[in-house]
């Protein structure tokens, strides 16, 4: 009975992800190219600009933390397993053709993220204590209020509402943990499993519930330390591991130098024509356009208004600085990372073997890397899942409890109940099903996704205007340069 009750459920999550992911992966990739087009392909013209921010603090303005340590808190949640598994997933159900789109919605949504990360700055609340709270139910409620003169509340509420149910139900807690449990499994080939008589943990291997807990234990002793931690660990966790896995993709990448043609061919010609590269993968043009598309926001985040929250914490003066340095984000997680993944996935054909989730990356590196690294790929690719999932974990806790103060004010008592709450997800994580936590993230991800597009799309005029500012500023302050040189 209780199979056929999770059975039931199961199909019915997958009917209501199918049919709202097609509209909504059309919407997103249609606001960020409105975004981009209005904002003048600010992606490219100022890209250079970003990095040389990115490693320049400011000594003014409100905030926190420096815009590096915003970034990579940003990044500590989107450099997670959708770069692994999410990848893989996107690449198995809608062939090489999925990566392309990937990137297509990654160039775009450099835009929004540029967007929503200016408001997050521009509309952000500082208390009379000092703290910093921001993100897009702020932007919702009070700049559409000062644009409209509208109150818009009830729309930043479904905001913080789906937030918390991302964090606790979807990118945050069970997909990760899920996906690091999987690989421990099959690196160990499910040895010692438990009894099935054994409730809950029955048919799980010893190795998995022993990961399970180990990870909770790891994830508790750092989110209760609150934001300051949470930042302190991003900020030197997620460039390591980021270099450490790009790092062994571009060994697969040289070794397999001579296919890299063949592998960017097919990618491009499967966007359009995915039956003709992809076989027996079912669908058509929508398939690999809607895997790539979720799974790539799934990934960077842009559009769902994560990052955001933790752009408002960064010292500066200056919105469309850090909405500049946020960008990068989108940028790093998936014309970088995720691009490097799928490469990895097509030209070792690892996509269409059989396999699913983190496997198929596991079989991509053991088929592409070198020598004594291909029998060690399992492993390394573990450690690598392990990191990415583990800072996705603290970093989403951070923006559920965002979402939470935004609704019940800083009251300690129940953002600490959230955090054991929170720790409770981490822990049964391991015991769900592949298929049933992808699609459950997808569903809340796009939920999230909807409330703040709305609000970035009708503030456009204001990330417009205060983009063209800013840039007209420092243009005069570079003419009065000169004229003072001379």
């Amino acid at each position: 009975m209780n199979d056929t009750l999770l059975s039931s459920f199961a199909e019915i999550i997958k009917i209501v992800d199918d049919k709202m992911w097609v509209p909504l992966a059309i919407f997103i990739l249609a606001a960020g190219v409105y975004l981009s087009v209005r904002l003048l392909f600010v992606q490219i013209r100022k890209l250079p600009k970003a990095f040389r921010y990115l490693f320049s603090r400011e000594k003014k303005g409100d905030g926190q933390i420096s815009a590096f340590s915003a970034l990579c808190t940003a990044l500590a949640a989107t450099i997670g397993t959708g770069n692994i598994v999410g990848v893989a997933t996107a690449i198995s159900l809608g062939g090489p053709g999925a990566l392309f789109w990937m990137i297509v919605a990654a160039f775009f949504g450099m835009a929004t993220k540029y967007a929503e990360c200016m408001l997050a700055v521009k509309y952000r609340t500082v208390d009379k204590d000092g703290h910093v709270l921001g993100g897009p139910f702020y932007y919702i409620q009070n700049g559409l209020k000062e644009v409209y003169g509208k109150n818009f509340k009830w729309l930043a509420v479904i905001f913080a509402v789906f937030g918390i149910c991302v964090g606790l139900f979807g990118i945050g807690t069970f997909s990760q943990i899920n996906s690091i449990t999987s690989a421990v499994a099959n690196v160990t080939k499910d040895a010692y499993v438990i009894p099935d008589s054994v409730p809950v943990l029955g048919g799980h291997s010893i190795a998995v519930v022993v990961t399970g807990v180990l990870l909770t234990l790891l994830v508790g002793a750092v989110i209760l330390g609150g934001f300051e931690r949470i930042s302190a660990v991003a900020s030197k966790v997620v460039p390591f591991m980021a270099i450490v896995y790009v790092l062994f993709c571009l060994i697969i990448l040289f070794t397999n130098a001579a296919k890299l043609p063949q592998a960017i061919a097919d990618i491009v010609i499967s966007a359009f024509q995915p039956q003709a590269i992809a076989g027996g993968v079912s669908g058509s043009f929508f398939v690999a356009m809607t895997n790539g598309t979720r799974r790539g926001i799934f990934s960077n985040e842009a559009g769902l208004g994560s990052a955001p929250m933790a752009a408002a914490q960064a010292q500066t003066a200056e919105p469309v600085r850090q909405g500049l340095v946020s960008m990068l984000g989108t940028f790093i997680d998936t014309i970088v990372i995720c691009t490097m993944t799928g490469l990895a996935i097509v030209i070792t054909g690892s996509w269409n073997v059989g396999l699913e989730g983190v496997n198929v990356t596991i079989h991509a590196f053991s088929e592409g890397l070198p020598g004594f690294l291909s029998a060690a790929a399992p492993y390394i690719l573990s450690v690598c899942l392990i990191f990415f999932a583990y800072t996705t974990i603290l970093g989403w806790d951070l923006y559920s409890e965002s979402c939470l103060e935004y609704l019940v004010g800083r009251k300690k008592g129940v953002l600490l109940a959230f955090r054991w709450i929170y720790l409770l997800a981490v822990f049964i994580g391991p015991y769900m099903t592949i298929s049933t936590v992808w699609t459950i993230a997808d569903i809340v991800n796009g939920l999230m996704a909807i409330p703040n597009l709305i609000g970035v799309l009708l503030l456009t005029g204001i990330v417009a205007k205060e983009t063209k500012s800013y840039f007209d500023r420092l243009q005069d302050r570079k003419l009065k340069g000169r004229e003072l040189r001379k």
